[in-house]
């Protein structure tokens, strides 16, 4: 799915929006502004937050149960407020938040590495009860190679050890990525 400029930034204001409610500052999330059919498509996302240029929580869903928008506020809020990895944002650094969304392409099976090309894909890969994945875009942020990819996602993300990956179903999916800071 691809989104022009205008739903970029009515979907970042959904996503502020909700993470300022539910941090008490006294916004209220409102209905979108700008109407999208696009916006009411099922489609997994993931919204990624970084203050002053760090990560501060990064939270998805494959799940296309609920429609764009109604994935995004609750993985905005997830971000802000769930991620393991970090503590849950302060009010403090709110004003100094930029967000990043990928909304996700339907998963297809691959079984072959070579299917794999960095920058276009992400990768999830599931073993057993153990799942992980990584989107396109850290492969290219980290300078990996298919295998440094595959590697770290099983590793780190689904529990299976380095090369966990050559005995786990693996699909890649596209994400179409968007950020605060490409609209400030």
């Amino acid at each position: 799915m691809t989104l022009n400029r205008e739903e970029q930034l009515e979907l970042i204001r959904i996503a502020r929006e909700a993470i300022m409610a539910n941090n008490g500052t006294g916004i209220k999330q409102s209905v979108p502004l700008y109407s999208s059919e696009k916006f009411h498509i099922c489609c997994g996302t993931f919204v990624s937050i970084y203050v002053e240029g760090d990560l501060r929580g990064c939270i998805g869903t494959f799940s296309e149960e609920q429609s764009l928008y109604q994935n995004i506020k609750e993985m905005a809020v997830s971000a802000a407020t769930s991620d393991s990895r970090f503590k849950p944002l302060v009010p403090a650094e709110l004003a100094h938040i930029q967000i990043e969304i990928s909304v996700l392409s339907p998963r297809i099976r691959i079984y072959d590495k070579s299917e794999i090309i960095i920058g276009k894909h992400g990768i999830f890969m599931r073993k057993g009860m153990n799942r992980g994945t990584l989107l396109p875009q850290v492969a290219v942020n980290q300078n990996w190679s298919v295998e440094e990819l595959l590697g770290n996602c099983a590793k780190y993300k689904a529990g299976i050890g380095w090369d966990g990956w050559k005995s786990a179903e693996l699909f890649t999916y596209e994400a179409h990525i968007f950020s605060s800071k490409n609209h400030s």
